[in-house]
Order: C-alpha cells, then sequence, then structure tokens
C-alpha cells in the first residue's frame, strides 16, 4: 500500500481550514457557527472478511480493512467540510473522529468539530 492508500488530511490551503485544536495560530475566531459533523457507515464486504479472519489467525497488518477505514475516515471528513462550508464557515476547530460498530454489519464513522469564521491576525 503507498503512502496516499492508508493517508488523510487536507491539501495545502484548504478553503476550510480543519484542526484538531482550540484555536487557529494566526487567526482569529470571528464567529462560532456551532457544530458539525460528517457520517458514514461502510459494511465490509464477505472476502474481506474472510480475508481478515484468515490473516488475524498468523498474525500481521489487515490492510484490505485499513484501507477500508482510511477511505471511510477521508469520506466523513469531505462530508464535515462540505457541512461547515455550506454554513458558512471556513474554519473547523475541534475535530475529531468516533468510530463505532454500527448493528454487527459494519462500521460507523463520524467526523466532528466546532464551524467557526476564521480571520487572519
Amino acid at each position: 500500500m503507498g503512502i496516499d492508500e492508508y493517508g488523510g488530511g487536507q491539501e495545502p490551503q484548504p478553503e476550510v481550514l480543519v484542526v484538531t485544536t482550540n484555536d487557529a495560530p494566526g487567526y482569529r475566531v470571528q464567529e462560532v457557527l456551532g457544530e458539525v459533523f460528517g457520517l458514514t457507515v461502510r459494511s465490509r464486504h464477505l472476502g474481506s472478511q474472510i480475508g481478515a479472519g484468515l490473516k488475524s489467525m498468523i498474525g500481521g497488518e489487515l490492510k484490505g480493512l485499513t484501507k477500508t477505514l482510511v477511505q471511510t475516515r477521508n469520506q466523513a471528513m469531505e462530508r464535515l467540510v462540505e457541512q461547515a462550508r455550506a454554513r458558512g464557515a471556513n474554519g473547523v476547530l475541534m475535530f475529531r473522529f468516533d468510530v463505532t460498530e454500527a448493528a454487527d454489519v459494519g462500521t460507523e464513522v463520524c467526523a466532528y468539530g466546532t464551524a467557526v469564521v476564521l480571520t487572519r491576525e
């Protein structure tokens, strides 16, 4: 797997700056717009479940599941950014992921944070 298959994050100079911190150095929070989130639920297909089961017996990384989780997290983050942009935000502070099992049929990934309007200091 290449680096872009198991990584995520934003491009340089994003339209909506997303950070995990309470503030963004070099910016001032002009307005707090409230919580935003992006949600997706993904199921694993039978082939990856069988492969993961076999791999778990001998050890090692479950590359198919890793790739699926990266894609799922990136999709949740994209949805968060879309929601923030639709509300007039150009920043999201205190960005986090929450991952849970969804009724034993898939994985729910929620990306959430606080939508804000930022201005450069």
